[in-house]
């Protein structure tokens, strides 16, 4: 309340303010706005004083968390946009796929039929059967998707089961290529059943390790029955001499114990038996003791560094923009199996550097989206399975990047979603079906902690 004295001795009238409102300036005119001159005044400041201005690095870091609070929502809201990151990412991948077995498969099928009155229908015939592969994949994918949890618990005793049984007949009838016994043929379709025991093995770890709770850190409850079951699946492959799935394999082993909570020291120790034993295997087989020779670039008799060389030079012929598509020169012949596990040479050849660049951007993208799934939900089992496919998949492209960049000897591992393989690419697509099943059902918000 406000009271001003007159001239004439009457008792003053009060004047209440607006609510909400501060007191202005002492004067008006000229000295009083002289505090506001090109703008508001700042509360607690003084007229005529500079008001610091907010640090670039602090609004850009405002900025940035505002778009990742858009993106993948806050802490106790998610918007799904890592089901559309992951979806995306895994449609652009397989499409890229499909375009290279296009582009590198045609070559080798028109040399192979060259002569033939069947050469022109049999030109398109891998990237045909590619074709229907991903078609199938992608319907599993979308109808994996839209089981929850509870389903794939109940089937992972069955999905172990299965693959242990397909495995057997692996052994038995199975079909050898490039000297790994590790195919099965139903008529004209040939199938790796250790594909899809990548993605029974990610879910019967799950099933296994999440009940465990606080006893993960007992060393005998994190390996058992993991290292049995697992094992036995492992030595199974290895028994086709398949180290390359072997090693991924592995892989999916130590992501799940580490996703579980088992000791660092543990996982340690197992990484350490498991890279003796990858070593004692293949020096145990000339095959293999002849690929690393040739890595090492130790012995290149016989053409054994050739295919890795091929690779190097499509990479660096390619050059920033690459010389386009359907022009790659070492894809004739030069390349063994181009549109294979070699096909990151052909996209670097004809795509160049920045082919690559989109290549690896989106499997980072993969990545993230998944790792922010797992990070999302707090059920060991759904967590367990997310890490599992996560280092499944971009496990499997690192080693294979590796490889045909020269990083890692040539042992066989194919491209997710981009070689040429019906049964990899099928089981792949499956798997990300069971990570968008998880990311459809992302919790709006944590539980309290006890």
């Amino acid at each position: 309340m406000v009271t001003t004295s007159t001239g004439n001795g009457r008792k003053p009238t009060a004047r209440r303010r607006p609510a909400g409102t501060r007191p202005g300036p002492a004067a008006a005119g000229p000295a009083g706005r002289a505090g506001t001159a090109g703008g508001s005044a700042t509360v607690g400041s003084s007229a005529g004083e500079a008001v610091p201005p907010r640090k670039r690095g602090l609004r850009l870091g405002e900025r940035f968390t505002a778009f990742m609070v858009l993106l993948e929502g806050s802490g106790a809201k998610a918007t799904g946009s890592s089901y559309y990151m992951i979806l995306g990412t895994t449609l652009a991948l397989t499409a890229i796929g499909l375009m290279m077995v296009l582009s590198a498969s045609s070559v080798e099928a028109i040399a192979a039929v060259a002569g033939t009155s069947a050469g022109a229908a049999s030109t398109f015939d891998l990237f045909i059967k590619q074709l229907m592969f991903a078609a199938a994949g992608v319907t599993l994918m979308l109808l994996l998707s839209r089981f929850g949890p509870r389903f794939y618990r109940a089937i992972a005793w069955l999905a172990l089961g299965a693959a242990v049984v397909l495995l057997v007949l692996v052994l038995f009838i199975g079909v050898e290529v490039n000297g790994n016994k590790n195919w099965l043929a139903f008529g004209p379709v040939t199938g790796q059943p250790s594909e899809a025991a990548k993605l029974a093995m990610a879910i019967w770890f799950a099933a296994v390790l999440s009940r465990k709770g606080a006893l993960i850190a007992d060393w005998k409850h994190a390996l058992i029955p993991v290292l049995p079951g697992g094992g036995l699946l492992v030595g199974l492959v290895l028994l086709g001499h398949d180290l390359g799935t072997v090693i991924i394999m592995g892989l999916i082993m130590l992501a799940a114990l580490f996703f579980a909570g088992a000791r660092l020291k543990l996982l340690g120790l197992l990484s350490l038996a498991a890279a003796a034993a990858a070593l004692i295997s293949s020096v145990a087989s000339g095959n293999r003791t002849s690929r690393i020779s040739a890595w090492l670039q130790l012995d290149c008799s016989a053409g054994l560094c050739d295919q890795a060389n091929a690779g190097m030079y499509a990479l660096a012929s390619g050059g920033w923009f690459g010389v386009g598509i359907g022009q790659s020169r070492q894809k004739w012949n030069w390349i063994p199996e181009a549109h294979n596990d070699f096909i990151f040479a052909i996209i670097g050849e004809e795509f160049g550097l920045l082919g690559t660049l989109v290549v690896l951007v989106l499997f980072g993208i993969l990545a993230v989206a998944t790792v922010r799934v797992t990070m999302r939900h707090t059920q060991p089992f759904i967590r367990i399975v997310c890490g599992c496919i996560l280092v499944w998949i971009i496990g499997q492209a690192a080693v294979n990047i590796a490889m045909v960049t020269g990083l890692l000897p040539v042992i066989g591992v194919p491209l997710p979603f981009i070689s040429y393989g019906g049964s990899s690419l099928t089981f792949t697509l499956a798997a990300v079906g069971v990570l968008l099943s998880f990311a459809r059902t992302i919790p709006e918000r944590e539980p309290a902690a006890p």
